[in-house]
């Protein structure tokens, strides 16, 4: 029987975290890093990606990265077989590339829709694809961490955010969780999604400037907005052995905000 030590040990492991450059993704990185797993990152730009490699190894995490724009179908295979060959195999995959648009529902360009659906669901559907055949499949061992929100789980209070395709793709995340964890279950792989509340990342910085850290902080429960911290023990559970008996859940990791 294995310590708890031993079951949240990524030693030996290897991830691929998308969108893992900055914010979220790169904070996912440290935390699988810094229980001894390989990891590659990709994100759009080089100069993002050599930044967070070089923040990362100065944490002793053994970091490579991949610029890719996985909005565009033809960037996503290239990417993951790239993966494979730095790796070997992929035990961990983090789907964290996504974007967001505000706008009212009566004037959403269309567009702007299909971008948000492109980048934050199709792309999604299409890595994990890539990676389960790849690697996880012949294996019968995986670990996928999709990236949500809490803006899945819900509506936005009147007079706040306008994302109403944002919101439609990480709830269709969370159904895209629960039905792949329902299949790909007899290969050994758990499939698992964070919904995150209010983090300060490149994304939420219009929010965070419009509405206030302080006002958004009121609403939950634990009285804070999240932290550089507060994803790394979530992803651990999920990304590692601690967490093989669950499969097919979105977890809040929201202060509290989901729950009242």
């Amino acid at each position: 029987m294995r310590t708890t030590q031993e079951l949240f040990s990524l030693a030996g492991k290897t991830a691929l975290i998308t969108g893992g450059s900055r914010g979220l993704g790169l904070q996912m990185a440290e935390a699988l890093g810094e229980q001894g797993a390989r990891i590659v990152i990709s994100s759009r730009k080089q100069a993002d990606l050599d930044e967070a490699c070089a923040h990362l190894k100065e944490r002793g995490i053994d970091a490579t990265a991949i610029a890719a724009d996985l909005a565009q179908d033809a960037h996503i295979q290239p990417m993951v077989d790239e993966a494979m060959k730095r790796l070997g195999h992929i035990d961990i995959l983090i789907n964290n590339a996504g974007a967001s648009w505000g706008a009212p529902a009566e004037e959403y360009p269309v567009e702007a829709w299909d971008k948000v659906m492109n980048l934050n669901i199709r792309s999604i559907f299409l890595v994990t694809q890539a990676v389960g055949k790849a690697s996880m499949i012949p294996r019968k061992y995986g670990r996928i961490v999709n990236i949500a929100s809490i803006a899945g789980l819900a509506g936005n209070p009147p007079g706040t955010m306008k994302t109403l395709a944002y919101n439609t793709s990480k709830g269709a995340l969370v159904n895209f969780t629960r039905t792949l964890a329902g299949e790909w279950g007899a290969y050994g792989i758990t499939v698992n999604a964070i919904a995150p509340g209010f983090f300060p990342s490149k994304m939420t910085k219009g929010v965070l400037e419009t509405i206030g850290a302080e006002a958004l902080a009121k609403d939950a429960p634990l009285g804070r907005i999240g932290d550089d911290e507060d994803l790394k023990g979530a992803t651990l559970l999920f990304a590692s052995d601690a967490g093989k008996h669950i499969t097919g859940q979105t977890l809040a990791v929201d202060g509290g905000v989901s729950a009242v």
